[in-house]
This record gives structure tokens, sequence and C-alpha cells, in this order.
């Protein structure tokens, strides 16, 4: 994700100094509209104050329908190198658990690059292989098992998890094997510092930057006060860490900061607290709780336009609420939309797909490793992430298999620009810029892209 595209420029005096005076390097709003904290009229005593007073940015869907370039794989040289061990790849994302909901689109996208990297003769003349592991999530020992069996079967690199707890419960027995682990969706601030023997990557950025954007968008709304509902886990509490940092840096208080623990099934006493609160905006920071959560907060008079998802659970939810409930609640997802045109190949290798959050990421996160295993001349684990950071910046721009490996072929650097973002690794493995999606939910339940902001870590 890149760097500020749009001037913040907010109307509300102090407060909007504080906000341009942070330097997130995160991109916000042209334009940024007032709200008032006045509580609602008639709204009865435990409705949140200022529910009819947030009033964001007009949508603006920058970029959702562009395609994207794809070179001739027909026209690709043949590879200058061999291998006797074609590449392998494993996935570890989620097909049960609270995550279950990202793993088709996570799994279509993997299927979709490899599926093009074959097509344009594979890495170093052999084709790749994917192997597909459900992670479960950390109520479940799934993800070891998975591992395990990955492992045994010799895979270079895993893709995934999608959760940073189940990462974490993982990256050891990974890396410490020699093999690339690879994610497409962890946004834990701690992985950054993590001791991985230089083996963990992800195409997501830092939940820094979601943080950022989230927290100053809130604002941008008209927000002054803000109430939390946030997973006690490492996803959770960093991203609530940083949401909390960039809400009051710009001049906002949190009134309201309520915590439960995975596998927790009664939420009753949490939301009873945020809303005597009353709070002018409610961040419902989770994973799949948000289908047990949503509707206590409505039930309470809470008026869906004051509640802010996060990638975890800003998901289709019109078999789980009822029809309207949600519309007009709001919600981040790291990276670009997924395009159409991208969407219709992903048809093609799982035509039931309903989501595509992480799509991207995911494809990206392939396609680099061949990419990696390519410009090493090996499959080792160790030689494709020596080359990851190197393909991702600095080189000739390119954005799909084909196009990079012809490059890679005639001895050209390489700049790999994927459909999550530019990418461009930091030394420590993670994304040094990225793009956040704002998505808006409609009359159906079902969120739709509204905006992307491009920001810098």
């Amino acid at each position: 994700m890149t760097a500020t595209r749009n001037a913040v420029l907010f109307g509300n005096g102090a407060r909007g100094a504080k906000l341009a005076a942070l330097g997130l390097g995160v991109a916000l709003f042209a334009s940024a509209c007032g709200g008032s904290s006045t509580p609602e009229q008639g709204g009865g005593s435990s409705a949140p104050a200022a529910a009819s007073g947030l009033t964001c940015p007009e949508p603006t869907q920058n970029g959702a329908g562009a395609k994207r370039t794809k070179g001739d794989p027909s026209a690709v040289p043949a590879s200058k190198g061999s291998t006797d061990q074609p590449l392998k790849i494993g996935t570890l994302l989620p097909t049960t658990g609270t995550l279950s909901y990202l793993g088709p689109p996570e799994i279509a996208a993997a299927n979709l690059a490899v599926k093009e990297i074959n097509a344009a003769g594979g890495v170093l003349g052999k084709d790749v292989d994917v192997v597909h592991r459900d992670s479960g999530d950390t109520t479940t020992d799934i993800a070891t098992q998975s591992v395990t069996d990955l492992l045994g079967q010799d895979v270079s690199a895993i893709v995934g998890a999608a959760s940073s707890s189940v990462s974490f419960n993982v990256i050891d027995q990974i890396t410490n094997a020699g093999v690339v682990q690879f994610s497409p969706a962890n946004t834990s601030p701690d992985f950054t510092d993590y001791k991985d023997n230089g083996l963990y990557f992800r195409t997501a950025p830092s939940d820094v930057l979601q943080g950022r954007t989230l927290g100053s968008y809130m604002i941008s709304c008209g927000a002054q006060t803000l109430g939390m509902i946030v997973l006690n886990d490492p996803y959770g509490t960093g991203l609530q860490a940083n949401v909390k940092q960039a809400f009051e840096g710009a001049g906002g208080q949190v009134v309201a900061e309520e915590m439960f623990n995975t596998g927790d099934s009664q939420f009753s006493s949490q939301v009873d607290a945020v809303v005597a609160a009353k709070p002018d905006a409610i961040a419902v920071i989770t994973f799949d709780e948000i289908k047990s959560i949503a509707p206590l907060l409505l039930a309470k008079g809470v008026d869906p336009k004051q509640l802010f998802l996060v990638d975890g659970n800003t998901a289709d939810l019109s078999k789980d609420l009822d029809p309207g409930a949600m519309e007009g609640a709001q919600g981040t997802i790291p990276g670009t939309f997924a395009k159409e045109d991208f969407r219709a190949d992903l048809k093609t290798v799982d035509d039931g797909l309903k989501d595509y959050a992480y799509a991207g990421e995911s494809y990206d996160a392939t396609t680099m490793i061949a990419l990696a295993a390519e410009a090493a001349g090996s499959t080792n684990g160790k030689d494709i992430a020596k080359e990851l950071e190197g393909i991702s910046k600095d080189g000739e721009k390119c954005t799909d298999f084909a196009s990079c490996v012809t490059l890679l072929r005639e001895g050209k650097d390489i700049d790999y620009d994927g459909l999550s973002g530019p990418v461009t690794f930091s030394d420590k493995g993670d994304p040094s810029e990225a793009y956040i999606g704002i998505y808006n939910y409609d009359s159906n339940n079902v969120p739709q892209p509204a905006r992307e902001e491009f920001g810098k870590l």
C-alpha cells in the first residue's frame, strides 16, 4: 500500500489540526464531515449518543473497476535453471473455525496462482504442486497436525495461517524446519520482530496501518467518543492499541473497552458496558463472534451507522442477521478491492465464492514464492526466503508470474507489484506500504467496497 493520495482536510478546528499533525503516513479523505455529539432524542436511555450524527466521507471506490495486467504465458522463455525436486507449496488456511469464511477466497487464489504459474511453464522447468490443509482456529490443534503433514510432504513454503494466533502456534515448527511461512492475512504487529530465522513473510500489513486508518476514519465521520469490544488475543489487542492511539491522537476519547476470550459465547456484559458509555462510534474487533454481538448492540438501540468492523469480521452477514440490520455499518480490510476481472478469474477455480477478503494477498504470496524460487534457481525454503525481499522492490515493475518470470529469465531485476498492492518488503518480511479498503454494508447485510486508502509503515 502506498503514499498519500488525498489531502487531509478536516473542518473541525483543533481536532482536525491534531490529526493533520500526527504524520501517520496514511492517506485519508479529501473532505470530512463533522458530527454532533449530542445524544439522540427519543433513542432511549441505553442508546449511544450521536446515532444519526455520523457523516462519513462519500465512497470513491478507488480503482475498483481497474483490470489487472497479465503477460502472455505462451511467450515466456524457457527456464535457464532446473530442479530435481519440483516446487511444492502447502497452504494452511481455515476451512473450519472462527475464520472459516476467509478460507475459500484464499484457497481459490492460491489455486489460481498455481494454475497461471504452470500455464507459463512452471518453476525451473517443472510444474508447481499445491497441497491444502485446514488451519482451524486456536480452540483446536488442527494447525499443528496440518503443519506436521505438510512438512512430511516436503513442502518448500506454507501459505498461511490466516489467524495471527494460529500462526504464533506453528511459526517455530515451520521456520525451524527451514520452510518459508508466508501469511496472506496475519496482521499482528508482534510478527515484525519475531525470531523467525528470516523465513516468515506476509502480504497483509501490520495492524499498525489498519488501526491508524480506522481510528482516523471514525474521527473523519464526526465521532468524538469511541467504545470498543475486543477479542483478547494478539490480533485483537494489537489492533485495539493502534485504533485507540490514532483516535485519541486525533482528539477523540475512548470511553469503553470491553474484552472477551476465544471460545466465549456470551457477550451481554460487554455490550451493556459499551452501550452505557454512550459512545458516538463502536469498534467491534472480533472474528465471527460479530454474529452474536451485532444483534445485541442493535437490540439496545445502537444505530448500525455507529458500528465499525475490521478484517476479522467484515464478511457477508446476509444469512446471519435480519435484512437491513447492518445497513450503514462499515468495516476495514487490508489490501485493495478484488477487481471484477480478478473475481471472474477466481470463479474459474471456485464458482461458489462469495467473499474475497485476502484473495489478492494469497495470490501474491503464492506467486512470489514461485518467482523467488526461479530467482534463486532452487526450491529450497531458505534459498527462496533470501530472494523474496529483492523481487519485491527496486527493479522493473511487473504484476503477474508470466511477465515477471520473463524478466527474470532475461537477466533483469524485478519489482513485483501484486493484486494486494505494491508489497515492497522490509528487511523483516513486512510490507512497508499497503492499501486499506473501507467497506459499507448494504441493505442485504453485505459489505460493498467504498474507498481505498494508501499508507506507509
